[in-house]
């Protein structure tokens, strides 16, 4: 693609930007600020539901996709430095492209005239906030571990360059991505997949190509989460986690890839971690609710301050994670958990205060009266807010974070060209298929061929996901196929055991661990979790006693771990091939070929024997 094509595709001036000294932007002059200014910076908000009416039981479920005036009025009025986008903002490219060009007026408006961070979690793989029928999601960090050995770090630069070009295209300049948490822990219930693997020299390589290349194409990349969540088994979503590493392994383990990136490229922000680390900050502090606890990292000046900045050089922005996950809002007010995270050193507040219906509006300004009081009194001291501000200021002048187009046709009209287009879905599926890794049998030896058998019978988590790789199948295969499926989903298994007698051969897929909140949201989505939770647990109880009738009836079987590898030490035993594919969604339209639904493609491929197979568990797998 030449470099002026490529330009105007990512709508930007772009095709000189990168970020060596030659060819970084010219820095303006900082506008300057009062106190309350220089705070409005220092707020991302979110703005993912809005309703009009302060609603009837408290709760607001409609989707903010336009952006209202009394909205745009606090982002002009109060200087806001920057917004978090959710799947619940995005329709389609004309209505996101919209949303953020008003979005972005509106700051243009304010007294700073700053551009607006707008920023979004679209890591791929498990967390991805864009329709995956719209754009290209991939199948996340860990298939791309898994081919590092045949690939080194070539699929980590391409998720990169095109995860930008995307967002970029649509008006957002803040990706929260790459995840560079090691994850070493088999139970760890919110990352596992979102990592590299386990190995920190392979996820600081992998991190550090997929930073370069999001932010050599103008993307401003977010490192997350410092300084590590890849040892827990609390999500931090739900509550504080704690992780009792040594000073010396934290260094080797969980700092490593943050310290090899931050030399390698300086990343724009780094997110912190809602995680208590005793090793690096045994310091202690009240909760709301009289509890004397560990500090946790985002209010650690040790850890933010001392490690981050002054050991490990860090001269970026540093960003919280969400205040209002479990970590933090269970033993702060908002107010006490934006204060003590300034005084320890982050520089913007993700998601501080509720902002849902007109009732709440008014919380924002008290937030910020607040926090000008605690500069005053010397709770935040002004130097450091004063340099805080210049850091947001500087960022923001380091990255074109406005579209380079003047209208918002024009650039609804590139990007919908741009966003999952047939160059993106083919590198969408050349990584579902080379991160594709045959754990059983050993060796490239399959008991049985698909193309020997006819009847089919596919036991999947539900029927969306049984439709896509029945799809994929046939659309695969040179011949046809009669297939059965066994949705997971499903409360009457009477004719489980007649289905699994009547077929050739099996093919069953599971997710574990569960769905997590970061996958499907945030903290908005607490009341579901439990009724998530319930059905998790059925599945796995349906799949447990299928299992032993798959092989008290003899059928040959093929086992798909469709999330975290580390199942099949539990389910692979019943399979005489196990695959592992790391990523398991499908797209709005399951059925549809070269339109988000690559991995049940690649599955499929697979399955049929058209390609050799060459990825490798980046994790260890017991038993494996």
């Amino acid at each position: 693609m030449s470099c002026l094509t490529r330009a105007s595709l990512l709508l930007l001036s772009a095709c000189s930007f990168t970020l060596s000294a030659a060819a970084m932007p010219v820095k303006s002059a900082v506008p300057s600020a009062s106190v309350k200014q220089m705070l409005g910076q220092k707020l991302m908000l979110d703005l993912r539901y809005y309703c009009e009416q302060q609603p009837v039981n408290g709760q607001c479920r409609t989707p903010m996709t336009k952006l209202p005036p009394e909205l745009a009025t606090l982002v002009r009025d109060y200087d806001i430095g920057g917004v978090i986008l959710f799947a619940e903002n995005l329709a389609d490219v004309a209505q996101t492209v919209q949303l953020n060009r008003d979005l972005q007026s509106a700051a243009a408006a304010s007294k700073l005239k700053l551009p607006l961070f707008i920023s979004i979690d679209q890591e791929g793989g498990r967390v991805a906030r864009l329709p995956r029928s719209l754009a290209t999601s991939f199948a996340g960090n860990m298939a791309i571990g898994a081919t590092y050995a045949e690939h080194g770090t070539k699929f980590a630069t391409e998720v990169g360059k095109v995860l930008a070009d995307e967002l970029l295209a649509l008006g957002i300049n803040v990706n929260f991505a790459p995840t560079i948490d090691v994850n070493v822990n088999p139970q760890n219930p919110v990352i596992n997949v979102r990592a590299f693997g386990e190995n920190p020299q392979q996820v600081a390589e992998l991190g550090n190509a997929m930073t370069s290349a999001m932010q050599q194409r103008g993307m401003i990349a977010a490192l997350k989460h410092f300084p590590g969540h890849g040892d827990t088994e609390v999500d931090s979503h739900l509550g504080l986690p704690r992780v009792e590493h040594s000073r010396e392994q934290i260094r080797q383990v969980d700092l490593y890839p943050f310290a090899h990136i931050i030399k390698q490229q300086m990343p724009g922000m780094i997110m912190t971690a809602h995680i208590q680390f005793p090793a690096l900050d045994s310091s202690t502090f009240v909760s709301k609710n009289g509890e004397e606890m560990l500090k946790p990292a985002t209010l650690s000046r040790t850890i933010l301050h001392d490690v981050l900045r002054q050991e490990m050089g860090y001269k970026g922005v540093i960003v919280t994670d969400a205040l209002d996950m479990a970590g933090i809002s269970k033993f702060f007010t908002h107010t006490e958990a934006v204060v003590q995270t300034f005084a320890a050193g982050a520089d913007i507040a993700l998601m501080p205060v509720k902002l849902q219906h007109p009732g709440e509006l008014k919380s924002l300004a008290a937030l910020l009266n607040a926090l000008e009081a605690a500069v005053n009194k010397g709770d935040i001291a002004k130097t450091e807010l004063a340099e805080s501000y210049q850091r947001i200021v500087a960022l923001k002048q380091q990255y074109p974070l406005l579209p380079a187009v003047k209208s918002a046709a024009e650039q609804t009209k590139l990007a919908g060209k741009l966003l999952g287009s047939a160059a993106h879905r083919q590198s969408e599926l050349a990584l579902a298929k080379a991160a594709i890794t045959q754990v059983k049998p050993a060796s490239s030896y399959w008991p049985f061929k698909l193309s020997d058998t006819k009847k089919l019978l596919l036991i999947m988590p539900d029927q969306t996901k049984a439709r896509a790789l029945a799809a994929a199948l046939q659309h695969y295969s040179k011949d046809h196929f009669v297939i059965d499926s066994i949705s997971l989903q499903q409360t009457d298994l009477a004719r489980a055991s007649a289905q699994i007698g009547a077929a050739d051969l099996v093919i069953s897929g599971f997710i574990a661990p569960m769905q997590s909140l970061a996958d499907i949201g945030g903290m908005d989505d607490l009341t579901g979790i439990a009724n998530i939770a319930a059905a998790y647990e059925r599945q796995s109880l349906q799949f447990e006693t299928l299992l032993p009738q798959i092989k008290a009836k003899k059928k040959p079987h093929v086992f798909l771990s469709l999330r975290a590898p580390y199942d099949i030490s539990r389910y692979g035993q019943y399979a005489d091939v196990v695959l592992a594919s790391y990523a398991y969604n499908t797209s709005e339209q399951p059925t549809a070929m070269g339109a988000g639904n690559a991995v049940y493609e690649a599955l499929a491929q697979a399955l049929l024997g058209q390609y050799r197979l060459t990825g490798k568990l980046p994790v260890t797998v017991s038993g494996y």
